[in-house]
């Protein structure tokens, strides 16, 4: 774990990633290249049933300034500039998208050893202003997360969380939805030397009075592969296996069937990512 409570994005993050990281029902292929004067330069395609999407992307490091540039088929261009520490525990975040005049925004991160703070701003005449924060320690941390609309003078977000770590487990508490939606997720390492872990989530809607449970695991097979499933209360089940066939080159396939409708086709998804 790191020093400090984090930012709020890292409440219930361990259970999310064990349950959804990963799963896909698409085709996506992505391959890394690198200049010599260090540029990545990352080429995607993915295939939805039957709409193909592509973009590119490259990224430039230079001391502590990362910039990065995607264009998509969509002919829309994605810029992020990321200042990393100009100040001990501040990261900066200036990104905009073109030909969208209104998608500039700025965002300042701040982690220190009892807070995590990020808030941001769009560059707009009547801007969408954003503020998260969290306070505790490694253990024990709460945090709320707003979004401000002041062209109409409403809150667009209101979430709050609790994030409780201890050794093995992490446990978290959180009301999202404007206090429509309750979560509860749970995260307990069963083994660290084989990656071995359990999770799960659980849902509850106010308005709808509907519950929706996630549960799954993970386990290292070996050094390079990794395996992993889950299934919900709807009768969704899904597995996946994830094999490092050479360094930071990843092949993935999942599949999904509904036990509820075991003659409906099981949704396969694929993912390869090379990497030099």
């Amino acid at each position: 774990m790191g020093k400090g409570p984090g930012l709020y994005s890292d409440i219930g993050k361990r259970a999310r990633d064990l349950l959804y990281k990963d799963y896909q029902a698409d085709h996506k292929f992505t391959v890394t290249t690198y200049t010599s004067t260090g540029v990545a330069i990352s080429s995607t395609g993915v295939k939805k049933g039957e709409l193909f999407l592509a973009d590119v992307s490259t990224q430039l490091k230079n001391k502590n300034i990362t910039t990065d540039v995607k264009v998509d088929t969509n002919s829309n261009l994605l810029a992020t500039i990321t200042v990393d520490e100009p100040a001990p525990g501040l990261k900066t975040i200036f990104s905009f998208i073109v030909p969208d005049q209104r998608s500039g925004k700025v965002e300042l991160q701040y982690q220190h050893e009892y807070a995590g703070i990020s808030t941001s701003i769009g560059l707009t005449a009547n801007p969408t202003v954003n503020f998260s924060g969290v306070v505790g320690n490694n253990a024990l941390s709460v945090g709320t997360d707003l979004s401000f609309d002041t062209a109409s003078g409403n809150f667009t977000k209101f979430n709050a969380g609790l994030n409780f770590t201890h050794s093995d487990l992490i446990a978290s508490l959180t009301v999202n939805d404007k206090g429509d939606t309750l979560t509860a997720a749970y995260y307990h390492s069963v083994s660290p030397l084989t990656n071995t872990a359990v999770g799960a989530e659980l849902s509850h809607s106010f308005s709808s009075n509907e519950n929706t449970l996630t549960i799954g695991t993970q386990h290292t097979l070996d050094p390079l592969t990794t395996v992993k499933a889950r299934v919900n209360n709807s009768g969704k089940a899904s597995a996946l296996i994830q094999h490092e066939w050479r360094p930071k080159s990843l092949f993935t396939i999942s599949g999904e069937v509904d036990t509820r409708a075991i003659e409906k086709s099981a949704k396969i998804g694929l993912a390869l990512a090379l990497k030099p």
